[in-house]
């Protein structure tokens, strides 16, 4: 990988690894300290890189110097070092003796005290997660604006605000007890899903796959699954549901980066692998007696993973989504669930069902219209997705729907 595409990778995947090491040493009081801190390191490797060339070993060049930064910070910076003496977890403040602890263990225990700090009770769901994607996922703020459906202006206050609101409630940074985990993990969930949304389908960088975001969604998963309190049925069921998405990855899009329809992809490009541990975590998830969107989604995500077109499949999906939108109502979910409907039961009652949700100002609203009234109306199916192309964010959707235009013309 080149520099110039290593090190945006790197910040991806790095960047809230060390911030979150430094703000479990030194307090959620001094998130600003650290993110300049590991900021300025990336500075330093774009500018030595671009010199020397990659080191041998880029992550731990980046914890090395990191660590370093974070010394010549406390030597110069005495009112900080008098700040945390009270409060850091070594016994000497010397600056040449602190050792900043960079191990996988540390930074799996510091993302998971991360995890659940920023998602406390004091703060807004809104609040929570937008912070818990700018500190643990490395979301920019126009990512995560994106993602709410926001604008920049309403996303930095909710980081801001939440940032004050844990600084002034003294929040430490620690282990989550089982009362934390009870309270907060739904939140922790839903920070998770939406960072592998982003990165399954994303507005903000112009592009339909984005498989760093969605492998660091799926890392974080892991070290909830991997901790023995954390370990829960619902936790299984999201990471079932990110492993039967990201098996397709593959077959989503052509040699072009052009989006392939589900019923266009290649199967043989599909991760049967990554099929095999979704099923594992769909088991460990049937355990208890609590059902969850997660489990639900999950299920409908295993169907998928079965390329054959059989009543079996669309009855099943179906049932699940009816499950789903009875258990938490989505107008996103009950438009999908018109196309399980369009296959069980045909496309006249799709299309009753479809319409009767009026999301006019939707894309994917005016495609599956399109869609379904293809061979039933051609000229309403034309006029579906003449708006959806007006509403289309990226070059691949574009490029799909003005194929379905120039069909319908040519068989007009």
């Amino acid at each position: 990988m080149e520099e110039k595409e290593l090190l945006p990778h790197l910040f991806r995947t790095e960047y809230q690894k060390m911030v979150s090491v430094l703000c479990y040493t030194f307090g959620i009081e001094h998130i600003e300290v650290a993110q300049d801190i590991v900021s300025d390191t990336f500075l330093s490797a774009t500018e030595v890189w671009s010199i020397k060339g990659i080191p041998e070993n880029p992550p731990a060049w980046l914890y090395t110097v990191a660590k370093n930064k974070t010394k010549n910070y406390l030597k110069r910076d005495s009112l900080f070092e008098k700040k945390i003496s009270e409060e850091i977890r070594y016994t000497t403040l010397a600056s040449e003796q602190i050792e900043i602890d960079m191990s996988q263990k540390n930074i799996a225990d510091s993302q998971l005290a991360m995890i659940f700090t920023v998602c406390d009770p004091s703060i807004s769901n809104e609040s929570q997660i937008a912070l818990a994607l700018n500190l643990l996922c490395g979301f920019g703020i126009q990512e995560i604006a994106d993602a709410f459906l926001t604008n920049k202006e309403v996303v930095y206050k909710r980081i801001n605000r939440a940032k004050e609101k844990l600084k002034e409630a003294k929040i430490k940074i620690e282990q989550p007890s089982k009362l934390a985990i009870n309270m907060r993990l739904e939140t922790v969930l839903t920070t998770l899903y939406l960072l592998f949304s982003e990165g399954y389908y994303s507005i903000s960088q112009n592009t339909v796959l984005r498989k760093d975001l969605c492998a660091e969604a799926m890392r974080l998963n892991y070290l909830l699954v991997e901790n023995e309190d954390t370990n829960q049925p619902q936790v299984n069921a999201l990471l079932a549901l990110m492993c039967f998405h990201a098996s397709r990855f593959e077959a989503r899009t052509d040699d072009n980066g052009e989006l392939v329809l589900y019923e266009d992809q290649d199967e043989s490009r599909w991760d049967r692998k990554l099929m095999e541990r979704g099923e594992y975590f769909l088991n460990e998830a049937a355990s208890g007696d609590k059902l969850t969107k997660f489990h639900l989604e999950a299920g409908i995500a295993y169907w998928h993973t079965h390329k054959e077109d059989t009543p079996e499949k669309w009855e099943n999906i179906l049932d699940l989504y009816n499950h789903l939108l009875i258990l938490e109502y989505s107008p996103i979910a009950a438009l999908n669930r018109t196309f399980a409907l369009a296959k069980t039961n045909g496309k006249e009652q799709a299309i009753l069902e479809a319409e009767k949700l009026n999301l006019t100002t939707n894309l994917f609203y005016h495609s599956l219209l399109g869609n379904l009234y293809s061979d039933l109306d051609d000229k309403k199916a034309l006029a579906h997705f003449e708006m959806a192309i007006v509403l289309a964010h990226s070059s691949s959707d574009k490029s799909l729907i003005l194929k379905n235009i120039k069909r319908l013309k040519k068989e007009g």
